[in-house]
């Protein structure tokens, strides 16, 4: 019987980093668009969080928003403010 190649798993997830990097995307605990990353450049240069503060709290502001029935109006103010 043949054993699996050991190495698979981490020359696939290689393979994947690489695909996303030559899409523009760049990895902050996930792979964001490059129109996500300039607002991810503009919070830390202004709040000096870490990737880990300026995800916790994007996603803190979401499920807040979601909570008290905003959700829709946060969705149409990121479009309509080219988000």
């Amino acid at each position: 019987m043949r054993k699996a190649n050991p190495n698979a798993n981490a020359e696939k997830q290689k393979r994947f980093r690489e695909r996303q990097k030559q899409k523009g995307h760049k990895e902050v605990r996930g792979y964001v668009s490059p129109e996500a990353l300039k607002c991810y450049a503009e919070i830390a240069d202004k709040t000096h969080w870490t990737d880990g503060d300026i995800l916790s709290n994007s996603l803190r502001i979401t499920y807040a928003a979601y909570k008290c029935g905003q959700i829709k109006l946060l969705n149409d103010w990121l479009k309509e403010n080219g988000y």
